[in-house]
C-alpha cells in the first residue's frame, strides 16, 4: 500500500489492530457457542466479553514480540489475549485451526472493502449520469481506429460509461456475496473437534454465510473471482480515463481535466496543462490488475491446505482494494469537474468537409437503384478528394457536381443526407435504456 494512493476508511480495514479485533470476535463468538453446547464452561466466553467490554487497546507490538518467538501469528495473538483475560482464556480456539480465524477474517475484510467500493461506484455513477444528461445532445465526432467515423453526442459517450460501471457494480455485488463466507470447521475441514453449529453461529454474528465445504481453508476460487472482478473494474476505469486523455490532446481538446488555480503542469514549460489524473488512473488500473494472476494461481493448493496463498493475499488484499478505492474516487472527481468544450467538438466535427455523412449517401444511392459496390465507389472517389484536401473541399459540393451521383439523387436529396440531427434520433431511446424512462 502506498499512502499517496490510499484513503483512510479503506486503509483502516487492513490495519493490524482492525485485523486482531476481527480475530477476537471470531474466537469469542465461537467460545460463546461452545459454552451453549456445553463443550466449554460458559464462564470462558463471559470472561472474554467482559474484557472486551472495557474497549481494550490492541497492543500490536506486544503481539509481534510474541510472534517473533512462536513464529505463528494466531498463537501469538491467543497468548497475548490470555495474558489480558486470565485462565478463562484457555477455552478459546477449542477444536479450531488457524485457517478458521485467518480465512474468516479475510472474508470480513473483503466484504467491508466491497461495501466501500460499492459506495464508490454509486458516487461515480451519479457523477457520470449528471454529466451525461448535461451533454445528452452535445454533438461530437465518433471515432473508430482514432479516425473520424460518424456523429455522436458526448452524452452518449458518458451513457456508455454509465452502463459499463453499472455492470461493474452488479459484478461486485455478486463477488461480495461469493467471498463473504465463514469457515469454522477445524483441521482438514471435517468438524471432527467442533460442531458445525459453531460455524453457523459465528457466520450469523459476522454477517457471513456458511462455507458449504472447506478443506481446511475456504476454497480460493472465490477469491480468484473477487480479484478478477476488481481487475475488470480497473479496466473500465482505464477505458474512461483513456477517453479523457485522448480528448485532452492539443489537436483534439474537446474536454480536459480541471486545472486548479496555482496548479503547474510542467517544471520546464509553463504553458502545459497535462492529463495527469487520468494518466495516473491508467497506472493504478495496472496495479489492481496485477493482483488477478496471483489470485488465480492461489486456487491450486496442496491437498487440504498449504500456505502458498497466504503471503500473496497479505499483499493483494490490501493493495488491490485500497488502490481501487482511490482510483474510483479520483475518477469521480475527474468526471465531476471535467471541462467540456462543445464549440471545439462542433469544430472538429465539421473539419473534414462533411465526410462523416458518407454512409447516408451510400445507402441513399443503393435505395435509388444502384448496386452497393457501385454506390460505394461513387461516394469513395469523392470522399478521397476531400480527405486529400484535408477538409478544404466539401463532400456535398463534390457529390452535387458528380453527374453519376446526380443521375440517382437530386441536390435536395443529397442535402438532406447531411442533416446532423438525423444521427441523434435514437438518443432518447438509448438514454431510456441506460437511465430508465
Amino acid at each position: 500500500m502506498v499512502p499517496r494512493y490510499a484513503r483512510p476508511a479503506m486503509t483502516a480495514i487492513w490495519e493490524p489492530e482492525a485485523r486482531y479485533r476481527i480475530w477476537f470476535e471470531i474466537e469469542a463468538h465461537a467460545t460463546q457457542k461452545l459454552g451453549e453446547l456445553g463443550v466449554v464452561p460458559a464462564s470462558g466466553a463471559k470472561a472474554l466479553w467482559d474484557w472486551w467490554a472495557t474497549n481494550p487497546a490492541i497492543d500490536v507490538p506486544a503481539i509481534d514480540a510474541i510472534e517473533a518467538v512462536t513464529k505463528h501469528d494466531v498463537i501469538a495473538f491467543l497468548d497475548w489475549v490470555a495474558q489480558q483475560v486470565g485462565p478463562e482464556a484457555r477455552f478459546m480456539h477449542q477444536g479450531m485451526t488457524s485457517s478458521d480465524v485467518l480465512d474468516t477474517t479475510l472474508s470480513v475484510q473483503l466484504a467491508k472493502a466491497s461495501d466501500l467500493l460499492l459506495a464508490d461506484l454509486d458516487d461515480l455513477l451519479a457523477a457520470i449520469k449528471r454529466r451525461a444528461l448535461e451533454h445528452k445532445y452535445t454533438a461530437t465526432i465518433g471515432r473508430s481506429h482514432g479516425i473520424h467515423a460518424e456523429p455522436t453526442t458526448f452524452g452518449k459517450k458518458l451513457a456508455e460509461a454509465y452502463a459499463e460501471f453499472s455492470r461493474c457494480k452488479v459484478r461486485l455485488e455478486h463477488a461480495r456475496a461469493e467471498i463473504a463466507t465463514c469457515a469454522i470447521s477445524g483441521a482438514v475441514g471435517t468438524f471432527a473437534n467442533i460442531d458445525p453449529s459453531v460455524e453457523e453461529y459465528v457466520a450469523e454474528k459476522l454477517g457471513l454465510t456458511v462455507e458449504p465445504v472447506s478443506t481446511q481453508v475456504i476454497p480460493r476460487d472465490r477469491h480468484a473471482m473477487f480479484f478478477a472482478t476488481l481487475g475488470v473494474i480497473a479496466s473500465s476505469i482505464e477505458r474512461l480515463a483513456i477517453e479523457v486523455r485522448h480528448l485532452q490532446r492539443t489537436e483534439v481538446l474537446e474536454a480536459e481535466e480541471y486545472f486548479a488555480p496555482g496548479q503547474k503542469g510542467s517544471s520546464a514549460m509553463p504553458h502545459k496543462r497535462n492529463p495527469v489524473l487520468t494518466e495516473n488512473l491508467t497506472g493504478l488500473a495496472r496495479m489492481v490488475r496485477s493482483a488477478v494472476t496471483p489470485a488465480l494461481e492461489n486456487v491450486a493448493l496442496w491437498h487440504e491446505r498449504d500456505i502458498s496463498h497466504s503471503s500473496v493475499e497479505r499483499y493483494i488484499g490490501p493493495d488491490a482494494t485500497i488502490t481501487l478505492d482511490f482510483a474510483l474516487a479520483r475518477l469521480t472527481g475527474v468526471i465531476d469537474k471535467l471541462v467540456v468544450y462543445p464549440e471545439r467538438m462542433a469544430k472538429n466535427l465539421g473539419k473534414m468537409g462533411g465526410l462523416v455523412h458518407s454512409q447516408r449517401v451510400l445507402l441513399a444511392l443503393t435505395q435509388a437503384g444502384l448496386e452497393r459496390d457501385a454506390s460505394y465507389r461513387l461516394v469513395q472517389r469523392n470522399a478521397m478528394k476531400v480527405w486529400e484536401s484535408d477538409g478544404a473541399l466539401s463532400l456535398l459540393d463534390l457529390l452535387k457536381a458528380d453527374p453519376d451521383v446526380t443521375a440517382a439523387l437530386t441536390p435536395a436529396q443529397l442535402e438532406e443526407k447531411f442533416n446532423l440531427d438525423y444521427h441523434f434520433k435514437a438518443i432518447d431511446t438509448i438514454f431510456a435504456r441506460v437511465f430508465g424512462e
